[in-house]
């Protein structure tokens, strides 16, 4: 039963916004109990080797080049032709994960001096990041296997238990800690092994969330057909267009394990903050977008393409700007609230503010790669997204290195940032010379005008901010209040100008449920 884009949409949001909540919990419980010290960088390291390919099979690649293909299979030879196909890659996927996955866990100080070499001065925190990544890398096995179960059920139009499966990684991580504490476990350690069963539990959910749908995915011998051949080989292209900020995030962990201990805790906190608005709205629209944006293409209707595209830049900017506006104006309110108690102090409250604010600024940019690089895989084009990746990527490394010593962790902040807005406008570059319909005419002028109400809610959230350094706050309670107001006066602000300057009305709203669109 196919849902309507914007029900998809706010399902797929509203899933998130549950998941996301469940990782502030997680990230202030781990603020508390490892604060920004050898075992924390430690721990971010493995932790970000695994959640990489998470980002770029689930979220990136393997939904890049699977869901058009089941699309393509389904529409043209049935159900049962599709579930073979998924079958056929279930297979073959494996037999390429597994035995990868033996070696690397076998090789992980090798791995290790790739992905952290600053880390061999410090012998004592390279051997715990190369035992914890040991740990923690099975969970790219589950997880692929996990991004198999939810492109077949977006395919199908279920969109609902893909989104909910990053909940239980929460949930598991989370009783981790509070376990570790009340079993006197070693945090780390027990955060590590948290990872990897929590890919179990959410490899289990989707297995039974697909029995339920009636599509299950059958257990065959792995055969090279002719689509499972055409999936292995847009994966790898996928993977770098689709997967560009991640794999700009891992060379920021590089990088940042030169630098003195704490740089790569500061970078992951912000990093989950920004991943907010990220994974609220740019990956609710990447995953609702490319299965409507396939069928569309199959049936070459481009007035519904075009029509889609409007509202998924609409929707991307409307949340995306107040977002990137909020971070900016509230983050270190935001951090103080959220992180500094236990072992995080002032200090990395400080150090983590300026590094949200960096990161910040390239919200809007990664939200339009998603509904760019949508419009691409929809029409089987992997090449493209791969060549503006490329050159951002390239982008990225030269200003991290440049930036390193006068800025620091700030810096590599800031670098990515400008290479995921760089990658942005490549991707549009080439929507226009390939004179692919971008979206309606009424596009330009809603981008203006929502552009114009997140510069008037940037003006009352300094005004608001002023307050909040005119008290002194002590008590949590007292912080969660001010910091509530705040963002609610700012928030309720934007939504009333918003309103009245009809830059997104509600009857917009009422079209997109109806997914009715109105003629150009």
């Amino acid at each position: 039963m196919k849902s309507g884009f914007a029900h998809s949409l706010f399902t797929v949001s509203s899933l998130t916004i549950v998941s996301r909540i469940g990782g502030f919990v997680r990230d202030s419980l781990t603020a508390v109990f490892l604060g920004a010290g050898p075992v924390a960088d430690a721990f971010f390291v493995a932790q970000r080797l695994p959640n990489l390919f998470r980002s770029l099979f689930a979220e990136g690649a393997f939904s890049a080049a699977f869901v058009p293909l089941y699309t393509s299979e389904q529409e043209r030879n049935g159900d049962e032709a599709a579930q073979r196909f998924a079958g056929q890659a279930l297979m073959l996927l494996l037999t390429a994960l597994l035995p990868f996955s033996v070696l690397v866990m076998m090789f992980m100080p090798k791995v290790m001096l790739l992905l952290a070499p600053g880390f061999e001065d410090e012998p004592e925190k390279f051997a715990l990041a190369v035992r914890f990544s040991t740990i923690t890398f099975p969970y790219l096995a589950l997880i692929s296997v996990t991004a198999l179960q939810t492109g077949v059920l977006n395919a199908r139009g279920l969109f609902a238990p893909g989104a909910a499966a990053p909940i239980a990684y929460n949930i598991v991580l989370i009783l981790g800690l509070l376990a570790s504490q009340l079993f006197d476990w070693q945090v780390g350690y027990t955060l590590a092994w948290a990872v990897t069963v929590s890919g179990v539990v959410q490899c289990a959910w989707l297995a039974l969330s697909c029995r339920n749908a009636r599509a299950s995915i059958p257990i065959l011998r792995p055969q090279l057909s002719k689509a499972s051949s055409l999936l292995f080989r847009r994966i790898g292209p996928g993977a770098v267009g689709a997967g560009a900020a991640q794999i700009n995030l891992l060379v920021s962990t590089i990088l940042a394990s030169t630098l003195p201990t704490g740089a790569v805790s500061y970078l992951f906190y912000a990093d989950r903050l920004n991943q907010l608005p990220l994974g609220i709205v740019g990956i609710a629209v990447a995953t609702t977008l490319l299965p409507l944006l396939s069928r569309h293409v199959e049936t070459g209707d481009e007035a519904k393409i075009r029509h889609f595209n409007s509202r998924a830049i609409e929707f991307c900017l409307l949340l995306g700007l107040p977002s990137m506006v909020g971070l900016l104006v509230f983050a270190e309110p935001i951090i103080e609230t959220l992180f500094e108690h236990g072992a995080f102090t002032h200090g990395d409250t400080l150090a983590t503010a300026a590094t949200l604010r960096a990161y910040a600024l390239g919200i809007p940019g990664f939200l339009l790669v998603k509904v760019y690089a949508a419009d691409f895989f929809a029409r089987h084009d992997t090449k493209t997204p791969v060549k503006a990746a490329m050159l951002s990527m390239g982008a990225n490394v030269l200003l991290s290195v440049a930036l390193l010593i006068p800025l620091g962790h700030i810096g590599i902040a800031l670098s990515n940032s400008f290479a995921v807005t760089l990658n942005a406008g490549l991707h549009y570059y080439h929507l226009r010379k390939s004179r692919f319909p971008i979206g309606n005419k009424s596009l330009p002028k809603s981008v203006v005008k929502i552009a114009l109400c997140a510069t008037a809610m940037a003006a009352v959230a300094l005004l608001s901010l002023q307050v909040w350094h005119a008290f002194s706050l002590h008590s949590l309670s007292q912080k969660i209040l001010a910091l509530g107001a705040l963002i609610a006066l700012s928030g309720g602000l934007y939504a009333a100008v918003i309103l009245a300057t009809g830059a997104f009305k509600l009857e917009t709203i009422k079209n997109m449920l109806k997914e009715k669109p109105p003629k150009a």
